[in-house]
């Protein structure tokens, strides 16, 4: 069966796009001809029919630039401060170019605690799908200013996690993760030459849960790793997920197309799933 042709078939769609992708690296900067190109993307996503939602890093590396800190912060108040400063702009550049297509784009800013309580849950739950039935594009990041759990390298990891929380809170049927590698190997293929490439994971499992540690990027911070850990979630709720490079975001594109590119891990939905149980076992002892 070829998974990658039943993509465009797809409906709801979760895309996380990281820092490393949307900043300049040499200079902190947003990149503004990719999130031009990302916002025409997700326009034209939802001009199709389809459902999309954005989980946004780059926060934190706008605001570092805004604020004319030349090294990348390490203090949690100082990038906290730039999570603050960074989130606004990032949100008014998002706005400025969803405008020029005419598309209507909402913030949602959450922290592990949405997740864990009932209540917030519910609630955020409501407010993505009234954003979706309306024709809004919501575009998430973890609430920084306020939760730290993120900023200290914790199980949100550079929003990966979050957005595998995401897609299963809506119910989403695709999760796209984009990244600065092209999908997953059997070892890191900047230290080892030897690394094959895995074009598809019909199933997770411990094999290849080890095989994610060691991947990352000066940018962000999460790894393969914590890509991972979001497959698994993605897929026990019933999304397919892929892993691929955000270098070009017009990769988008290619993935809705059924192109062989990235890692595609099926969606192998659990009738026992719970979101909240899993969160609570597996997240936040």
């Amino acid at each position: 069966m070829d998974y990658r042709e039943l993509l465009k078939d797809k409906k709801r769609i979760v895309i996380k796009i990281g820092s490393s992708t949307i900043t300049h690296s040499e200079t902190g900067t947003a990149d503004l001809r990719t999130l031009e190109r990302l916002v025409r993307l997700l326009t034209d996503l939802q001009n199709e029919g389809k459902e999309v939602v954005l989980v946004s890093s780059g926060a934190i590396a706008v605001g570092r630039k805004a604020l004319n800190l030349k090294e990348k912060p390490i203090e949690t108040k100082v990038r906290q401060a730039c999570a603050a400063v960074g989130q606004a702009k990032l949100m008014m550049l998002y706005q400025k170019f969803f405008a020029e297509y005419n598309q209507m784009c909402a913030q949602i800013l959450m922290t592990k605690y949405t997740m864990i309580n009932d209540i917030s849950r519910k609630n955020a739950q409501n407010t993505f799908h009234e954003l979706l039935g309306l024709g809004v594009i919501p575009i998430v990041n973890e609430n920084d200013t306020v939760s730290t759990d993120e900023l200290e390298y914790d199980n949100f990891g550079d929003n990966d996690t979050l957005s595998a929380l995401v897609a299963a809170l809506i119910d989403a049927d695709l999760l796209i993760l984009l990244s600065d590698i092209d999908g997953l190997y059997t070892d890191d293929p900047r230290k080892n030459p030897d690394a094959k490439f895995i074009s598809v994971v019909e199933q997770l499992d411990d094999k290849l849960m080890e095989m994610g540690k060691g991947a990352g990027s000066s940018v962000g911070t999460g790894g393969m790793a914590t890509k991972l850990s979001a497959a698994k979630i993605a897929t026990n709720s019933g999304a397919d997920m892929i892993i691929a490079n955000g270098v070009d975001v017009n990769i988008i594109g290619d993935i809705m197309d059924g192109a062989k590119v990235g890692t595609i891990f099926k969606s192998n939905p659990q009738k026992d799933f719970k979101l909240l149980d899993y969160i609570k076992t597996n997240q936040y002892k």
